[in-house]
């Protein structure tokens, strides 16, 4: 076991104990409160964009801009932290960001500052590579994808606190009130992380080098569950984070039954997110069981075209929740399982850089296929997507066998 020097003598090297429970909640609260900020938004902008009257290709521009942002600087953040030897000034800018992004939503007029603001919001995102590292040191190495299915759960919570809340102030407040409550959200979590506790740095650690990079990004497990990352996070932000909301309101829903449809995602996500870490990849082996959550998924993305009832698409978002709450947090796990501490910023940079094409490309073609073709367009691709994404999960099981 590759050992953390801490503060606490109960967690010196050497040692297995848990975390301490104070710093876990205290680490906890503040990831909660970074993905309310990011996430009050997210289940009405792409309604609020049509609103203001933007085309579906312009919104799938202004979506996508999240995910290209995180192609761009997610590894390069990675890299710089990992020769620095430390996470916490990343969530001081990640704060920062969503605070920023934001506000930048509440400036009316010209679209450049819905497209800033949503890049923003990937600024912010990218910082996420320190906030998973930072709680993996709370750990023991071997016990990264418990850590991981962890940080999964509460970064659910943290959306489904947000999203909750969207529809409900749209509908009772307006638009501007739901970035406004992502505002405060960051502001809350901007004070508190200064008291985070983080690791220090391990003991005769060598600095990050721009060698290890190549061998950090050549490692076969982590290539393939980054290539199935991408995938993953096309469906979801074709889906849910991106049309489904569209779709609600086209079969009748009011702005604040987007709460509801949010609630049917996320709460079985969450759950799904704790169980597949813990429960179901012991039993049944991640590959299996990240191949359950593909096929489950893309069932319920091609079904949706053909769904009449609000009703029938808050049931399908529930099975799709609860899909990909199975293959999420594995990935995330298994992307740092065969990389030393050392270099988990490195490779949680590339892995989360990499899954960001499925961001920034999964609602930019969307919106592209939606413009010319109807809004089903884009549901059958996430759906086509699904497809591909279980049929390789299949192949590579049977090469890791």
């Amino acid at each position: 076991m590759t050992s953390i020097a801490t503060n606490n003598p109960a967690e010196s090297v050497g040692t297995a104990v848990q975390p301490s429970r104070r710093r876990v909640i205290l680490f906890s609260i503040v990831t909660i409160l970074f993905w309310i900020s990011m996430y009050t938004y997210v289940p009405v902008l792409s309604p609020y964009l049509e609103d203001r009257g933007y085309s579906f290709s312009m919104i799938g521009i202004i979506l996508g801009s999240y995910g290209f942002m995180q192609i761009v600087i997610r590894l390069p953040l990675g890299i710089w932290s990992d020769r620095m030897g430390i996470r916490k000034p990343f969530l001081f800018l990640g704060f920062a960001a969503t605070i920023l992004s934001c506000l930048l939503f509440l400036i009316p007029g010209h679209w450049i500052w819905p497209l800033v603001g949503r890049a923003t919001a990937g600024i912010s995102a990218s910082t996420w590579v320190g906030f998973t590292v930072l709680f993996a040191g709370y750990y023991a190495k071997e016990e990264a994808t418990r850590a991981m299915g962890t940080i999964s759960f509460l970064t659910i919570v943290g959306q489904l606190i947000g999203m909750a809340l969207s529809g409900w102030m749209a509908e009772g407040f307006g638009w501007s009130s739901v970035f406004l409550a992502g505002a405060v959200a960051g502001g809350v979590g901007l004070v508190l992380t200064s008291a985070v506790f983080e690791p220090k740095a391990e003991l005769g650690r060598a600095p990050m080098q721009a060698k290890d990079l190549a061998a950090v990004v050549k490692n076969p497990l982590l290539l393939k569950v980054s290539v199935l990352s991408i995938l993953a996070h096309s469906i979801l932000f074709i889906t849910m984070f991106g049309f489904t909301p569209s779709k609600a309101l086209d079969l009748g829903a009011l702005k604040s039954d987007l709460t509801l449809l949010s609630v049917f995602f996320m709460v079985p996500h969450a759950v799904t997110a704790i169980l597949s870490g813990k429960k179901l990849a012991p039993r049944f082996g991640p590959w299996n069981t990240a191949l359950a959550g593909f096929a489950l998924s893309a069932a319920c993305t091609l079904s949706i075209p053909f769904l009449h009832s609000f009703a029938a698409l808050c049931a399908t978002q529930a099975i799709n929740g609860f899909a990909q709450g199975l293959h999420m947090p594995l990935l995330l796990g298994l992307a740092i399982q065969e990389i030393e501490p050392a270099k988990r910023a490195t490779a949680m940079g590339f892995y989360q850089a990499v899954y960001a094409l499925g961001m920034f490309c999964g609602p930019f073609l969307a919106g592209w296929l939606n413009e010319g073709y109807g809004l089903s367009a884009g549901f059958y691709l996430g759906g086509f997507i699904g497809v591909f994404a279980a049929a390789l999960t299949f192949f590579w099981r049977k090469a890791r066998q």
